[in-house]
C-alpha cells in the first residue's frame, strides 16, 4: 500500500498517512482521521498537499500501527471519506 505526505500550510506540518491509490485526502480533517492524529486548532476543513507517495512494506516511524497493517485509512473504521 502507498504511503503519501500530506503538508498543511496553515500548521506547517506534514504528516505522513498509507491509503490506497484511488482515495485522496483534501482536508485536514481528513488526514487527521485516517492518521489517528487529533485535529488540534487546525480547522478541520483547512486544505492539505499531497507532497510525496511510495510504496510501503514496513510501517514507518509516525504512521499508527493499524493505520500500516491495514486497519486504518481505506482498511475500515478510520472515519474518512472514500
Amino acid at each position: 500500500m502507498p504511503t503519501y505526505e500530506y503538508f498543511c500550510e496553515t500548521n506547517a506540518e506534514t504528516i505522513e498517512v498509507l491509503h490506497s491509490m484511488n482515495h485522496t485526502i483534501k482536508t485536514w480533517g481528513e488526514l487527521c482521521a485516517c492518521s489517528g492524529l487529533s485535529a488540534g486548532k487546525t480547522p478541520s476543513d483547512t486544505p492539505v498537499e499531497k507532497k510525496l507517495s511510495a510504496v510501503s512494506l514496513l510501517p514507518k516511524k509516525g504512521v499508527p500501527m493499524e493505520t500500516a497493517s491495514g486497519g486504518g485509512c481505506c482498511g475500515g473504521g478510520c472515519g474518512c471519506s472514500h
